[in-house]
């Protein structure tokens, strides 16, 4: 593993996006921020811009209204990248599965690496994802 490679493994940094739920799955990925669970101790550094991101975080369902976006920030991720869906919705809609403006998980629109269910999702299974998430970072070459 190259230099450069063995870096994004050890500080990822992660870009979050919420397509539009209720909020409870951005609370929680907040709270891996505080001191309680503080994620930046291991290197993990949230960041607003997606062309420095290694792993594209998303929470809540896809819509027609948000579909461009988030293609647009996959695309602008630079490659080896990484996805991981966070909470019911992201992962297949939840709640908002059969509304009428829904399209369901995120993985109809970008490729998912890494599913983190639950409603809300625990700040230990967010944690345990992004470790999932660099464990498959790891090995692709």
């Amino acid at each position: 593993m190259g230099l450069v490679a063995k870096a994004r493994v050890k500080s990822p940094w992660i870009v979050h996006y919420c397509c539009g739920s209720c909020n409870g799955c951005d609370i929680e990925i907040l709270a891996c921020l505080t001191p309680m669970y503080d994620v930046e101790r291991f290197g993990i550094l949230n960041i607003g811009n997606p062309k420095h991101a290694d792993l594209l975080v998303v929470t809540g369902p896809v819509n027609r209204r948000n579909v461009k976006v988030l293609q647009t920030i996959y695309e602008q991720m630079p490659a080896p990248k990484l996805v991981m869906a966070v909470g019911a919705c992201a992962c297949t809609g939840g709640v908002f599965h059969n509304c009428y403006n829904t399209m369901g998980g995120i993985d109809k629109v970008v490729p998912v690496d890494v599913y983190v269910p639950g409603c809300a999702a625990r700040p230990e299974a967010i944690i345990d994802g992004v470790v999932l998430a660099l464990d498959k970072l790891s090995k692709i070459k």
